[in-house]
């Protein structure tokens, strides 16, 4: 089975204010007779579901066409957790097993892409700096970032500078059920860009004979 973990990519699709929102420019179209239809995109690399590269929060830190795939494509665990709007998630809140190398937390605190809303959840550099010593690469948020929003000092960012970790934002947990599936989020080889969208999915993993 398929989980499609990546928002509708519209202009109705809300980015980070100050940020560039979607916009579809049509050059050529057969309805209105041309022979092929041709459109091109303006938009934020950090649109939608997207991965982070360390250039975006490092100064001469590697951009996303540096980065290696392994971190995107693998074993995943997705881990729900109840949190109120606005909360910095701390290790306490994450008390069970870690069993694989890239986890993704279901917050339900940004419910909806097509309206932006400030007090999402995020990830004190605690809780990163946990993660990283259990053999976690890489974490994924379902909100738009894993700093809060009035941050300017990004401690979670930094963290995963430090730790060599991958970030994962902007997607969408919220008809998953928690578990082990295998994650496939490849970013786009935008050279010397800062992130890239991605398509990310989820696959159920065979079951185990006993």
């Amino acid at each position: 089975m398929i989980y499609d973990i990546s928002p509708a990519l519209s202009e109705r699709l809300k980015v980070w204010p100050g940020d560039t929102p979607p916009k579809r420019r049509i050059l050529f179209d057969m309805t209105r007779g041309d022979n092929i239809t041709l459109s091109s995109l303006d938009a934020t690399v950090h649109l939608g579901a997207h991965a982070d590269a360390p250039s975006h929060y490092g100064l001469g830190a590697p951009a996303i066409h540096e980065r290696s795939l392994d971190y995107y494509l693998g074993p995943c665990q997705v881990i729900k957790v109840s949190v109120p709007r606005g909360v910095c998630i701390t290790p306490k809140l994450l008390s069970m097993q870690i069993g694989a190398e890239r986890v993704l937390l279901a917050t339900n605190t940004y419910p909806d892409p097509e309206r932006f809303n400030e007090d999402f959840a995020s990830l004190t550099p605690e809780l990163v700096e946990m993660l990283h010593s259990r053999g976690v690469k890489l974490i994924g948020i379902d909100t738009p970032s894993v700093d809060p929003f009035s941050s300017k000092e990004l401690p979670a960012h930094r963290m995963f500078l430090k730790c060599d970790m991958a970030i994962l934002e902007g997607i969408v947990l919220k008809n998953v059920p928690p578990g082990m599936y295998e994650l496939i989020a490849l970013p786009l080889k935008l050279v010397d860009f800062d992130a890239s969208p991605v398509r990310a999915i989820l696959r159920t993993l065979p079951e185990r004979s006993a």
